[in-house]
């Protein structure tokens, strides 16, 4: 009898690769977006920071001179740009990190779909030997029937 053979076995194995690559991609670019979203809190402890100090400094009954003034609020506009930048940043790392999510989510279904035709043909070989046994057990038997 023949060996089964899966002629998308090819495409099987290179659908497996391409799937296993797109897991890695979206697993760089979560991680990423991870450290991302911990420089943005960074940013966001340093101004808070920023503004704590500034809030003693110029507390009730205190003087400040306008130099004082003017550093914290360049220090403060320098923040905030840098705030939104890292906001933008993360958004965008964000979109990637989705665009790879639908990429190995397509990769995933197409695989299934190959790994379920796989089966489906398996499943149909083993029924082909199953009526070849059957039909040589018939002759065999019709064969010493008519024997004896």
């Amino acid at each position: 009898m023949k060996k089964f053979k899966f002629q998308l076995e090819t495409l099987l194995k290179v659908t497996k690769r391409k799937k296993e690559d797109a897991e890695l991609k979206f697993a760089e670019v979560s991680r990423r977006l991870e450290e991302e979203q911990k420089k943005l809190e960074i940013l966001l402890k340093e101004m808070k920071q920023g503004q704590t100090e500034y809030a003693e400094l110029t507390g009730e009954g205190k003087r400040v001179t306008i130099g004082v003034i003017m550093t914290y609020n360049a220090f403060f506009n320098w923040k905030r740009q840098q705030i939104e930048e890292q906001q933008r940043t993360i958004l965008k790392t964000n979109n990637e990190k989705q665009k790879r999510l639908k990429e190995l989510m397509k990769l995933m279904t197409y695989l299934k779909s190959i790994e379920q035709l796989k089966e489906k043909r398996f499943r149909e070989y083993n029924e082909e030997v199953l009526f070849e046994e059957q039909k040589m057990l018939d002759e065999i038997g019709l064969q010493l029937y008519v024997r004896s």
